[in-house]
């Protein structure tokens, strides 16, 4: 069974930065890519980065260089590193990993943590 743990989330002033992590305390599968979606209150599921298995990455247009991602295929986990950030940033951020299993591919997703920019 897979199961993605969330860390790192928590209360920082704008301009500050906060890493948050992603790892699978479960069974572990073929890494074929991981991302970080965000959902703010009263608005929809947008994504904020994402890898590939290969390390191609892509970024939401808001992020503008002030984030980083990385991933660890061996071990299922992930970084999610966020510079310089904004109030509007305030959202639970969730991570979705592709995960194969017997030549199944399926995504998962995390339980969520809470990121909070304010002064």
């Amino acid at each position: 069974q897979v199961q993605l743990v969330e860390s790192g989330g928590g209360l920082v002033q704008p301009g500050g930065s906060l890493r948050l992590s992603c790892a699978n305390s479960g069974k572990i599968g073929t890494f074929y890519g991981m991302g970080w979606y965000r959902q703010a209150p009263g608005k929809q599921r947008e994504l904020v980065a994402a890898i590939t298995d290969g390390g191609t990455t892509t970024f939401g247009d808001f992020v503008e260089g002030r984030f980083t991602i990385s991933g660890d295929n061996a071990k299922n986990a992930g970084n999610l590193q966020m510079n310089d950030l904004k109030p509007e940033a305030t959202a639970v951020y969730y991570c979705i990993m592709a995960l194969g299993f017997g030549g199944n591919r399926q995504g998962y997703w995390g339980q969520g943590t809470q990121v909070t920019v304010c002064s």
